[in-house]
């Protein structure tokens, strides 16, 4: 900029130009760069959480309207069906109630409204552990009131993090074979639905609801002859809209000693790493590079909801819902539209998939090798070609968790045995093994080398590289379980946090080149989802 004095142009000089030519410059210009170190601190705070408010507001009719699609019944009752579970030490209308909160506040109000949310295992663990703790303590507390206070602490330091982006022998023996028969009937619909038997329809059909359809005929069948007669443990139920004994629901945790108060800050803490791990790395895994999304993320603003639906669970005294990692990318994939793929993407996958000359061919090659020989080629495989991102299906299944609560409804789930809810996760868990990075390499390195696809990016990684990759990850995984079995379970989500150090400046310093890093690592989401939670495609 010019300035004019005197008609002579004189070029304007910058605050510390002109500071210097000032007695004490050296004081005033520390005080103008504190100054603009302070405005620009300043403008950062929720700065994330304004940029994703601002990237989805656009898109939050489409949200709603986009929700007149078919595919959303089967997401919603395969979701519903999906993510119930019932906490030992926790009664059915709370974790309902649980259900309900979490996703009125993410299908109306978040950002990621695919992203499912609810009372997972960790906070189960959590919660008991902390019971478990205050009960030896010779003045225990109330229960509630102190977990109230967990929760209070935990949703403030969420707020904080996302403002600076920051029964008898034979009855056992009939819920294992009810969870088996559960376990065998839902992958029995599951394969059904990716061969090439029946048509496409039906595949489909089976794909939506052969969970549900399972739970349902195994629930049936406890009350049949023999099973019947084992009398088989059922859910407990209680009497409709009421809490676990009678209580109220709102709980004053207010009232408790100030002593309790201070303990309760570091529990908080915990709990916080425990969310901010596992409701992102479910938003992440909901919205996987896998899925052809449209709709921009939102994980500063979801966390800064997080806390919200963290302090309502504490004030009514339920457990604290947070991201389901299973359910989540299941409730994205049951959204999918299938369809006839682009030749940009049937080149890629013919390049991707091709098996080798001299071989049989591998998991994904046998697939195609034997369509090709039955006059299907990869151009008339379906495809996943958009996903229908709304807000009806997360609203809907949480709304049913509303209809659960009531008499009659609540009769009909006091008939569901536990070990066929026992066999639906163990479904669910086994399901995700099978995408799992760890599995997928131990697979690779017991996999007959001539029957694996040439194309496999494994293949640029040395084999004592891989070996050492799987035992570091195996041993994190061993110190996460054996801690979550001690007394010390409710440290937990520390070991977790500590695995980010471990990746970030250990294992560049262990021999594997920074190719061989990427491949191991894969593709978190696309960078269309990354941009948003301040990350890149790879992790390394």
């Amino acid at each position: 900029m010019t300035l004019y004095r005197n008609q002579m142009p004189v070029q304007a000089q910058p605050m510390e130009e002109r500071a210097k030519e000032l007695p004490g410059s050296s004081t005033l210009l520390q005080s103008a760069a504190e100054t603009r170190q302070t405005s620009s601190f300043i403008r950062k705070l929720g700065a994330g959480i304004i940029a994703d408010v601002r990237a989805r507001i656009p898109w939050y009719f489409s949200d709603w309207t986009d929700a007149w699609n078919y595919r959303v019944v089967p997401a919603t009752a395969l979701i519903f069906f999906a993510k119930y579970r019932q906490p030992s030490n926790t009664q059915l209308p709370e974790v309902l109630i649980s259900s309900f909160m979490a996703a009125f506040m993410f299908s109306i109000l978040g950002a990621q409204p695919l992203t499912i949310a609810g009372v997972t295992g960790p906070i189960t663990v959590f919660n008991r552990t902390i019971y478990d703790i205050i009960n030896k303590q010779p003045d225990a507390p109330k229960y509630l009131h102190f977990v109230g206070w967990v929760y209070f602490w935990a949703a403030i330091i969420h707020w904080a993090t996302a403002v600076l982006n920051s029964g008898s022998l034979e009855g056992a023996l009939v819920g294992i074979t009810l969870a088996l028969l559960m376990l065998v009937t839902s992958f029995l619909f599951q394969r059904l639905s990716e061969t090439t038997l029946f048509h496409r329809h039906i595949r489909r059909f089976f794909s939506d609801y052969g969970m549900p359809i399972s739970l349902i005929a195994t629930s049936g069948m406890a009350h049949w002859g023999r099973f019947n007669a084992s009398n088989p443990t059922t859910l407990p139920v209680g009497s409709a809209f009421q809490a676990a004994n009678g209580r109220a629901w709102l709980v004053k945790f207010w009232e408790l000693d100030g002593k309790w108060v201070g303990i309760a800050l570091p529990f908080g803490i915990i709990l916080w790493i425990l969310f901010f791990f596992d409701h992102n790395v479910s938003s992440l895994i909901a919205q996987g590079s896998q899925f052809p999304l449209r709709k921009p993320p939102g994980f500063h603003y979801d966390f800064f909801l997080l806390g919200i639906t963290t302090f309502i669970a504490g004030l009514i005294g339920v457990p604290a819902p947070n991201g389901l990692i299973p359910q989540a990318p299941i409730h994205t994939a049951s959204l999918l539209v299938m369809g006839k793929p682009s030749q940009k993407n049937i080149d890629e996958e013919e390049q991707i998939t091709r098996p080798s000359s001299q071989s049989g061919s591998d998991s994904n090659g046998a697939v195609i090798k034997m369509e090709k020989s039955s006059d299907y080629p990869i151009s008339r495989r379906e495809a996943p070609i958009a996903v229908i991102e709304q807000r009806v299906s997360n609203l809907a299944q949480g709304s049913l968790c509303l209809v659960l609560l009531t008499g009659p409804f609540l009769h009909i789930l006091g008939l569901v045995p536990r070990g066929v809810l026992a066999g639906l996760f163990w479904f669910m868990g086994a399901d995700a093994l099978k995408g799992n990075g760890i599995t997928i390499k131990l697979l690779y390195l017991i996999r007959d080398k001539t029957l694996t696809s040439p194309d496999d990016p494994l293949h640029k990684v040395r084999k004592s590289r891989l070996l050492m990759f799987v035992a570091i990850q195996l041993v994190a995984f061993g110190a996460t379980f054996v801690v979550t079995q001690s007394i010390a379970a409710i440290g937990f989500p520390v070991i977790i946090l500590l695995l980010v150090p471990l990746r970030t400046y250990v294992i560049p310093r262990l021999p594997f080149t920074q190719e061989e890093l990427s491949i191991l690592d894969g593709p978190t989401a696309s960078p269309f989802t990354m941009e948003s939670v301040g990350g890149s495609l790879h992790t390394a």
